[in-house]
């Protein structure tokens, strides 16, 4: 069963509380989607280090129910 955009964005607001998170479905198919997290809790660290927050809030998903998300964030 595909994931919804509103749950992938609920998770992420639980993990990182101060994000401001956009989700797009690329797709149309609730497989493929793009991210956008904007967090000044990432000031300081490295876009890995962001895009590993942003991936552990989900969970264990990814891969899995969310087949893609091309991710991008910023602490600004």
């Amino acid at each position: 069963m595909p994931m919804d955009a509103n749950e992938i964005e609920k998770l992420i607001r639980e993990a990182i509380p101060d994000a401001n998170v956009t989700i797009k479905d690329l797709a149309g198919d609730g497989d493929h989607y793009s991210a956008t997290v904007i967090a000044a809790s990432f000031k300081g660290k490295s876009r890995v280090q962001q895009h590993q927050l942003v991936y552990n809030a989900l969970k264990g998903r990814m891969g899995g129910v969310l087949h893609a998300l091309a991710l991008q964030t910023s602490d600004k």
